[in-house]
């Protein structure tokens, strides 16, 4: 399936956080492997129920299925990821 990629607004923020050079790293393997391997990834527990992660390096991508489109929540190092 073909999918969308998109990104809410706070996304941008969590970018500016991360080292240039990492973030697009990180960027490039979003559009270039996250479509394909979405089905795949593992879905969250607990507080996070529902939502799906993907492993760049030491940072993670949460993110969401929606119909035919990826909604990226948030880019964070792990370490962080999961605070609020």
């Amino acid at each position: 399936m073909v999918y969308n990629i998109t990104f809410k607004k706070s996304v941008a923020k969590d970018l500016k956080k991360i080292d240039h050079s990492e973030a697009d790293r990180i960027l490039k393997k979003i559009t270039l492997e996250l479509p394909a391997l979405t089905e795949e990834l593992p879905e969250l527990k607990g507080q996070f129920a529902g939502l799906r992660k993907y492993r760049v390096g030491n940072y993670r991508v949460i993110f969401t299925i929606l119909n035919d489109s990826i909604l990226i929540l948030r880019i964070q190092h792990r370490k962080n990821v999961y605070k609020k």
